[in-house]
Protein backbone atom coordinates (compact mmCIF):
# COMPACT_ATOMS: atom_id res chain seq x y z
CA UNK A 1 0.00 0.00 0.00
CA UNK A 2 1.39 3.50 -0.78
CA UNK A 3 1.13 5.08 2.26
CA UNK A 4 2.39 8.39 0.98
CA UNK A 5 -0.19 9.06 -1.91
CA UNK A 6 -2.76 8.37 0.67
CA UNK A 7 -1.72 10.34 3.06
CA UNK A 8 -1.06 13.53 0.47
CA UNK A 9 -4.34 12.32 -0.80
CA UNK A 10 -5.48 12.80 2.70
CA UNK A 11 -4.50 15.96 3.34
CA UNK A 12 -5.97 17.50 0.68
CA UNK A 13 -9.23 16.27 2.12
CA UNK A 14 -8.58 17.59 5.09
CA UNK A 15 -8.03 20.95 3.90
CA UNK A 16 -11.24 20.83 1.58
CA UNK A 17 -13.43 19.90 4.64
CA UNK A 18 -11.29 22.57 6.49
CA UNK A 19 -12.90 24.79 4.06
CA UNK A 20 -16.10 24.19 4.50
CA UNK A 21 -15.75 24.07 8.37
CA UNK A 22 -13.81 27.41 8.10
CA UNK A 23 -16.75 29.19 5.82
CA UNK A 24 -19.35 27.62 7.69
CA UNK A 25 -18.24 28.69 11.29
CA UNK A 26 -18.84 32.29 10.13
CA UNK A 27 -22.77 32.18 9.92
CA UNK A 28 -22.79 29.60 12.80
CA UNK A 29 -26.50 29.74 14.94
CA UNK A 30 -27.46 28.95 18.23
CA UNK A 31 -29.82 26.51 16.68
CA UNK A 32 -27.09 24.39 14.99
CA UNK A 33 -25.46 23.46 18.17
CA UNK A 34 -26.99 20.42 20.32
CA UNK A 35 -25.41 19.84 23.94
CA UNK A 36 -24.27 16.04 24.14
CA UNK A 37 -23.60 16.25 28.06
CA UNK A 38 -22.20 18.70 30.12
CA UNK A 39 -19.99 20.87 28.54
CA UNK A 40 -19.96 18.56 25.36
CA UNK A 41 -21.10 20.17 22.39
CA UNK A 42 -21.65 19.18 18.71
CA UNK A 43 -22.89 21.40 16.01
CA UNK A 44 -24.73 20.55 12.20
CA UNK A 45 -21.08 21.41 11.22
CA UNK A 46 -19.14 18.81 13.16
CA UNK A 47 -21.72 16.08 11.39
CA UNK A 48 -21.11 18.02 8.09
CA UNK A 49 -17.74 17.74 8.59
CA UNK A 50 -17.36 13.97 9.53
CA UNK A 51 -20.57 13.04 6.92
CA UNK A 52 -18.09 14.43 4.33
CA UNK A 53 -14.54 12.87 5.53
CA UNK A 54 -16.07 9.43 5.43
CA UNK A 55 -17.32 9.79 2.03
CA UNK A 56 -14.36 11.25 0.65
CA UNK A 57 -12.13 8.48 2.37
CA UNK A 58 -14.26 5.55 2.01
CA UNK A 59 -13.07 5.52 -2.00
CA UNK A 60 -8.69 5.68 -0.99
CA UNK A 61 -9.12 2.07 0.94
CA UNK A 62 -12.31 0.50 -0.30
CA UNK A 63 -11.97 -2.21 2.61
CA UNK A 64 -11.42 0.17 5.45
CA UNK A 65 -13.84 0.98 8.32
CA UNK A 66 -14.24 3.84 10.70
CA UNK A 67 -14.41 5.30 14.09
CA UNK A 68 -15.91 8.40 14.40
CA UNK A 69 -16.71 10.65 17.29
CA UNK A 70 -20.34 11.57 15.93
CA UNK A 71 -20.88 7.77 14.48
CA UNK A 72 -21.52 8.97 11.13
CA UNK A 73 -20.50 5.69 9.96
CA UNK A 74 -19.77 2.83 12.45
CA UNK A 75 -18.16 -0.28 9.78
CA UNK A 76 -15.59 -1.02 11.08
CA UNK A 77 -12.70 -2.97 8.62
CA UNK A 78 -10.66 -6.44 9.53
CA UNK A 79 -7.34 -4.23 8.44
CA UNK A 80 -7.95 -1.20 8.22
CA UNK A 81 -9.92 1.39 10.03
CA UNK A 82 -9.70 5.77 9.54
CA UNK A 83 -10.06 7.35 12.81
CA UNK A 84 -11.60 10.96 12.75
CA UNK A 85 -12.48 13.85 14.66
CA UNK A 86 -14.34 16.04 12.38
CA UNK A 87 -13.76 19.22 15.03
CA UNK A 88 -11.43 19.09 17.80
CA UNK A 89 -11.56 22.25 19.60
CA UNK A 90 -16.18 22.20 19.27
CA UNK A 91 -16.42 24.31 22.14
CA UNK A 92 -13.82 26.75 20.72
CA UNK A 93 -15.25 26.48 17.35
CA UNK A 94 -19.07 27.74 18.21
CA UNK A 95 -17.05 30.33 19.90
CA UNK A 96 -15.01 31.90 17.05
CA UNK A 97 -11.58 31.22 18.60
CA UNK A 98 -9.00 28.96 17.86
CA UNK A 99 -7.81 26.62 17.76
CA UNK A 100 -9.99 23.82 16.25
CA UNK A 101 -8.97 20.60 13.89
CA UNK A 102 -9.63 18.02 11.67
CA UNK A 103 -7.48 15.02 13.29
CA UNK A 104 -7.20 11.81 10.98
CA UNK A 105 -5.66 8.55 11.69
CA UNK A 106 -5.14 5.44 9.65
CA UNK A 107 -5.06 2.03 11.57
CA UNK A 108 -4.17 -1.06 10.54
CA UNK A 109 -4.89 -3.79 12.57
CA UNK A 110 -4.02 -2.43 16.15
CA UNK A 111 -0.75 0.15 14.78
CA UNK A 112 -1.16 3.69 13.22
CA UNK A 113 0.42 4.06 10.35
CA UNK A 114 -1.08 7.90 8.84
CA UNK A 115 -1.78 10.71 10.35
CA UNK A 116 -3.03 14.11 9.83
CA UNK A 117 -3.81 17.02 11.83
CA UNK A 118 -5.37 19.74 10.00
CA UNK A 119 -5.37 23.06 12.94
CA UNK A 120 -7.97 25.71 10.35
CA UNK A 121 -8.17 28.88 11.55
CA UNK A 122 -4.14 28.49 11.78
CA UNK A 123 -4.16 26.75 8.35
CA UNK A 124 -1.37 24.70 9.79
CA UNK A 125 -1.27 21.39 8.58
CA UNK A 126 0.42 18.76 10.39
CA UNK A 127 1.51 14.70 8.99
CA UNK A 128 3.47 11.52 8.32
CA UNK A 129 3.14 8.19 7.60
CA UNK A 130 4.35 5.30 8.32
CA UNK A 131 8.33 5.33 7.50
CA UNK A 132 8.48 9.05 6.77
CA UNK A 133 9.56 12.20 8.88
CA UNK A 134 6.72 14.03 10.10
CA UNK A 135 6.10 17.52 8.34
CA UNK A 136 4.06 21.06 8.44
CA UNK A 137 3.18 22.35 5.75
CA UNK A 138 6.04 20.83 3.90
CA UNK A 139 8.74 21.06 6.19
CA UNK A 140 9.99 18.65 8.47
CA UNK A 141 9.35 19.33 11.99
CA UNK A 142 11.13 17.33 15.13
CA UNK A 143 10.23 17.49 18.65
CA UNK A 144 11.82 19.81 21.20
CA UNK A 145 15.71 18.74 22.99
CA UNK A 146 14.66 20.18 26.38
CA UNK A 147 16.07 17.62 28.84
CA UNK A 148 14.11 18.32 31.76
CA UNK A 149 9.93 19.41 33.23
CA UNK A 150 11.40 22.60 35.32
CA UNK A 151 12.61 24.18 31.32
CA UNK A 152 9.80 22.37 29.82
CA UNK A 153 6.50 24.36 28.52
CA UNK A 154 3.66 21.75 29.28
CA UNK A 155 0.52 21.38 27.33
CA UNK A 156 -3.11 19.65 29.29
CA UNK A 157 -6.60 19.73 28.81
CA UNK A 158 -9.02 20.72 31.11
CA UNK A 159 -12.11 17.96 31.85
CA UNK A 160 -15.09 18.91 31.13
CA UNK A 161 -17.36 16.12 32.21
CA UNK A 162 -15.18 13.33 33.96
CA UNK A 163 -14.34 15.38 36.93
CA UNK A 164 -13.33 11.90 38.71
CA UNK A 165 -10.10 12.86 38.73
CA UNK A 166 -10.51 16.80 39.39
CA UNK A 167 -8.98 17.28 42.63
CA UNK A 168 -5.66 14.72 41.59
CA UNK A 169 -5.28 17.17 38.42
CA UNK A 170 -5.30 20.62 40.18
CA UNK A 171 -2.70 18.89 42.24
CA UNK A 172 -0.66 18.37 39.29
CA UNK A 173 -1.13 21.57 37.67
CA UNK A 174 -0.08 23.01 40.71
CA UNK A 175 2.98 21.43 40.46
CA UNK A 176 3.82 22.21 37.13
CA UNK A 177 3.02 26.18 37.88
CA UNK A 178 5.56 25.84 40.04
CA UNK A 179 8.21 23.37 38.43
CA UNK A 180 8.19 24.16 34.73
CA UNK A 181 7.95 27.04 32.61
CA UNK A 182 4.43 26.98 32.17
CA UNK A 183 1.14 25.00 31.62
CA UNK A 184 -0.93 25.85 28.79
CA UNK A 185 -4.69 24.65 27.25
CA UNK A 186 -5.73 25.35 23.99
CA UNK A 187 -8.79 23.22 23.92
CA UNK A 188 -7.80 21.38 20.99
CA UNK A 189 -5.78 17.49 22.23
CA UNK A 190 -4.87 16.79 18.61
CA UNK A 191 -3.17 20.31 18.02
CA UNK A 192 -1.95 20.11 21.69
CA UNK A 193 0.06 16.42 20.24
CA UNK A 194 1.08 18.52 16.85
CA UNK A 195 2.38 21.17 19.00
CA UNK A 196 4.66 18.31 20.67
CA UNK A 197 5.78 17.03 17.49
CA UNK A 198 6.80 20.79 15.99
CA UNK A 199 8.45 21.22 19.27
CA UNK A 200 6.60 24.03 20.45
CA UNK A 201 5.01 22.26 23.61
CA UNK A 202 7.72 19.99 25.26
CA UNK A 203 4.95 17.56 26.88
CA UNK A 204 1.51 17.44 27.32
CA UNK A 205 -1.03 15.42 29.51
CA UNK A 206 -4.79 14.97 29.69
CA UNK A 207 -7.20 12.81 30.89
CA UNK A 208 -10.62 11.45 30.26
CA UNK A 209 -8.99 11.37 26.18
CA UNK A 210 -11.10 9.33 23.46
CA UNK A 211 -8.86 8.18 20.45
CA UNK A 212 -10.37 10.01 17.78
CA UNK A 213 -8.62 12.99 19.97
CA UNK A 214 -5.05 11.49 19.88
CA UNK A 215 -4.73 9.04 17.29
CA UNK A 216 -3.21 11.12 14.41
CA UNK A 217 -1.26 13.01 17.12
CA UNK A 218 0.57 10.70 18.87
CA UNK A 219 1.54 8.98 15.43
CA UNK A 220 3.20 12.63 14.50
CA UNK A 221 4.48 12.48 17.89
CA UNK A 222 6.05 9.00 17.45
CA UNK A 223 7.85 10.05 13.32
CA UNK A 224 8.95 13.08 14.93
CA UNK A 225 11.62 11.77 17.60
CA UNK A 226 9.18 11.60 20.68
CA UNK A 227 7.33 9.16 23.09
CA UNK A 228 3.75 8.92 24.39
CA UNK A 229 2.76 6.37 27.28
CA UNK A 230 -0.88 6.30 29.75
CA UNK A 231 -0.05 7.46 32.99
CA UNK A 232 1.51 3.88 34.26
CA UNK A 233 3.89 3.75 31.18
CA UNK A 234 2.05 1.55 29.27
CA UNK A 235 2.01 2.11 25.28
CA UNK A 236 -0.80 1.03 24.93
CA UNK A 237 -2.54 4.49 24.95
CA UNK A 238 -5.45 4.84 21.81
CA UNK A 239 -8.46 3.32 24.31
CA UNK A 240 -6.72 3.94 27.57
CA UNK A 241 -8.59 7.54 28.48
CA UNK A 242 -5.05 8.66 29.35
CA UNK A 243 -2.24 10.40 27.83
CA UNK A 244 1.31 11.54 28.23
CA UNK A 245 3.06 12.53 25.33
CA UNK A 246 6.29 14.69 25.19
CA UNK A 247 9.57 14.99 23.01
CA UNK A 248 11.08 11.87 24.72
CA UNK A 249 13.70 13.40 26.99
CA UNK A 250 11.14 14.69 29.61
CA UNK A 251 9.41 11.38 29.57
CA UNK A 252 10.37 9.59 32.35
CA UNK A 253 10.09 12.44 34.85
CA UNK A 254 6.60 13.39 33.45
CA UNK A 255 5.69 9.95 34.43
CA UNK A 256 7.48 9.79 37.93
CA UNK A 257 5.68 12.97 38.93
CA UNK A 258 1.85 12.26 37.54
CA UNK A 259 1.86 8.79 38.41
CA UNK A 260 1.42 8.43 41.75
CA UNK A 261 -0.55 11.79 41.51
CA UNK A 262 -2.95 10.66 39.37
CA UNK A 263 -3.42 6.93 39.81
CA UNK A 264 -6.98 5.72 40.45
Amino acid sequence: MDLQTICLQTIEIAKEVGEYIRTSGKVLTQKQIETKGANDFVTEIDKGSEDRLVKKLAPLITSAGFITEEETNTTRGVEYNWIIDPIDGTTNFIHGVPPHAISIALMQNKGIVLGVVYEIMMDECFYSWLGAPAYCNGKEIHVSQTNSVAQSLIGTGFPYNDYTLINQYGIAMNYFMQHSHGLRRLGSAATDLAYVACGRYDSFFEYSLKPWDIAAGIFLIQQAGGAYSNFSGSNDVLFSGELIASNGKTQQEMIDILQPILKK
